[in-house]
């Protein structure tokens, strides 16, 4: 095995093609490299003959490059230089004794954070190298044009630096959205089970304050004979009535007790509020249910009702709502539509839109997806999809009692 060292020189990059002129494939439009390090560039040579190791040897030096050069003949030196040693690029011969550059770089690629691996040879053909680059070794150059070898080294080096740069940025952003969903989902637990809390202490304190109060007043009414009182005892227990009833909604928006009848009874029961609340005329489709839904699923669902509708009314200036359920097919469905005046790209993107956004994220939990359909004066259509083998697997929380 040689090593030789030379000194550091400033280089101008050009790179080497399939007939020795004109660029690369890979780095025709690559970015320079930048050579700023005082360390040598290590380098393993795949030659079996040492003349050609020799004039790579002298090719590297007369460029002034710094580097560290490796020499191994034998597919098994190769393997056992590439498992114990770390080198900044590879540069092999094609045709060797009893294998082929091939044959190293199924080697090779097997190992994680491979470096770039550089096809040396004579006159192999267009198509082989073609077929070498598409296996994905970094570049290829022609014995007889070794004047171009540091710079497609470097060249090289820089493009993995580059990669591998992609590839941490995109492990980190997988992490990244991977913590976002995880947060999202913890949130909307969180609130479900503020919604939850809130509800028992309404139903338990609050609610159970007025109907006494009612009792109350009913049997003061009875036993009044002056007509003014009971004028105001009349009106007191309506005021009371009033504060039972929005007590009662105020509960059932924040903890769904109708729920326990089914999906479809809960959507029914909010598509009659909203069409007596707003005047608007709501439509429900909904087919005979296939599969039995999990409770964590339902919730979805109906918040997604629940939030499309109170979307319908602040924005769609419509007089049509249609609202179609169906479970076929493995895949639950709610879709939502409206004859209103639509939205435009610009107000689904909007930054603040956070209650698609929140729809989109709940979907995500479920394993389901959410997709909006939507246009200036033709309406908006928001559909909730959710694959039911995947829903009912055990590990999805179930929301709260």
């Amino acid at each position: 095995m040689l090593r030789c060292t030379f000194g550091i020189a400033q280089l101008p990059i050009h790179g080497a093609g399939l007939n020795g002129a004109s660029p690369c494939f890979q780095c025709a439009n690559a970015p320079m490299y930048d050579e700023t390090t005082d360390s040598a560039i290590r380098i393993l040579h795949l030659e079996d003959s040492a003349v050609d190791h020799t004039l790579v040897r002298r090719a590297l030096q007369r460029s002034g490059l710094a580097f560290v050069i490796d020499h191994v003949e034998t597919l098994a030196e190769f393997e056992r230089a590439t498992a114990s040693l770390t080198f900044d690029a590879i540069v092999a011969d094609y045709r060797l004794r009893g294998f082929t550059a091939i044959d190293a770089w199924e080697v090779l690629r097997a190992q994680s954070n491979a470096p770039p691996f550089i096809l040396l040879s004579g006159a192999i053909g267009e198509s082989a190298a073609v077929a070498a680059i598409k296996l994905g070794m970094s570049d290829y150059l022609q014995k007889d044009d070794l004047g171009k070898l540091a710079p497609v080294i470097l060249r090289a080096i820089e493009l993995q630096q580059t990669r591998l740069a992609k590839d941490r940025a995109d492990a980190e952003l997988a992490i990244s959205e991977r913590r976002l969903a995880e947060f999202a989902e913890h949130l909307q637990a969180t609130i479900e089970q503020e919604r939850a809390s809130i509800a028992r202490e309404i139903h338990d304190d609050i609610g159970g304050a007025l109907a006494a109060a009612k009792l109350d007043l009913a049997w003061i009414g009875r036993h009044l004979s002056d007509p003014v009182t009971l004028g105001h005892v009349t009106a007191a227990t309506e005021m009371l009535q009033h504060a039972l009833g929005a007590s009662q909604r105020i509960m059932m928006n924040l903890r769904p007790a109708i729920l326990d009848q089914g999906l479809t009874a809960a959507v029914d029961w909010l598509a009659t509020g909203f069409e007596r609340r707003t005047g608007i005329r709501t439509l429900l489709r909904a087919a005979h249910p296939d599969h039995e839904l999990s409770k964590v699923v339902q919730l979805t669902a109906y918040r997604t009702a629940q939030e499309a509708l109170t979307n319908i009314a602040k924005h769609a200036r419509c007089d049509m709502v249609t609202i179609d359920l169906t479970d076929s097919g493995q895949v639950l469905t709610l879709e939502i539509t409206d004859n209103g005046q639509g939205m435009s790209p610009a107000e689904q993107g909007k930054p603040k839109a956070y209650g698609l956004k929140g729809l989109e994220e709940r979907a995500k939990s479920v394993g389901g997806w959410l997709d909006v359909s939507t246009g200036v004066g033709k309406g908006t259509s928001i559909i909730l999809s959710v694959p039911l083998y995947d829903a009912q697997e055990p590990s999805k929380k179930e929301p709260p009692e």
